[in-house]
């Protein structure tokens, strides 16, 4: 597929035989993630490569579970700037070292 959007429907090709997902989401472009059912495991994600989906025109009888797990799922979380000075930093508490303790006077 050239371009996957978040809500696509799409056959995923892989080992075994092809598998109806759903993409969830696309972290580069040469990873998306698609929510697929396990036979073994039920509804999963599964990160493949773009190359492997197909589109598929219509909803599959395991639509309604991959919607159920993309809902329940929090969004990925995004950051605009992964370099400079403060990219490290994640909590905004304790930005500051502890003073010496004294032990006692």
């Amino acid at each position: 597929m050239d371009t996957t959007h978040a809500g696509a429907l799409v056959k995923v090709a892989g080992t075994g035989p092809a598998l109806d997902g759903i993409v969830f989401d696309t972290p580069s472009r040469t990873k998306v993630v698609v929510a697929v059912v396990d036979s073994g495991r039920g509804p999963v994600f599964r990160t493949v490569h773009p190359n492997a989906l197909t589109p598929r025109p219509d909803d599959g009888p395991h639509d309604p579970a991959l919607r159920l797990l993309i809902k329940r799922t929090p969004p990925p979380a995004r950051s605009a700037d992964r370099s400079g000075p403060g990219a490290s930093r994640r909590d905004a508490g304790h930005t500051r070292v502890a003073m010496h303790r004294t032990t006692g006077k």
